[in-house]
């Protein structure tokens, strides 16, 4: 079995991603394969990378923002369009909504946390 890096970008402050980060783990050690647990608050993604997530994810960009924070509306992000919001994102880390995880050029958001799981196959 091939090994491939399952990332996802995790605020441990959020319950959501904490049960999220609960399930990829089961699975991560159940098929030996390796997890990258990245605090994004702390290690927040940059514009090629969130590009890469947006194209994992289907390639909405307002599916990966968190519309609800202090930033979005101080920001304008309303009206902004893709690119711009893609900055706003890289700047404000708090923007990015949680949890996403990537595996194999895909992506998923974690809510519910068990959305997730459809990436690994169907033996979950």
């Amino acid at each position: 079995m091939e090994h491939a890096l399952i990332t996802i970008y995790h605020n441990p402050r959020c319950s959501k991603s904490r049960e999220t980060l609960a399930l990829v783990q089961e699975v991560a050690e159940r098929d030996g394969q390796p997890l990258n647990v990245i605090d994004y608050l702390k290690t927040p993604p940059d514009l090629a990378a969130l590009k890469d997530l947006r194209a994992q994810l289907g390639g909405d960009v307002r599916a990966m923002l968190r519309d609800n924070e202090e930033e979005y509306a101080s920001l304008g992000l309303a009206g902004a369009d893709d690119a711009a919001l893609l900055a706003a994102i890289a700047a404000h880390s708090r923007l990015l909504q949680r949890p996403i995880v990537s595996y194999q050029g895909r992506a998923i958001i974690g809510r519910p946390p068990e959305n997730v799981l459809a990436l690994f196959g169907k033996n979950n």
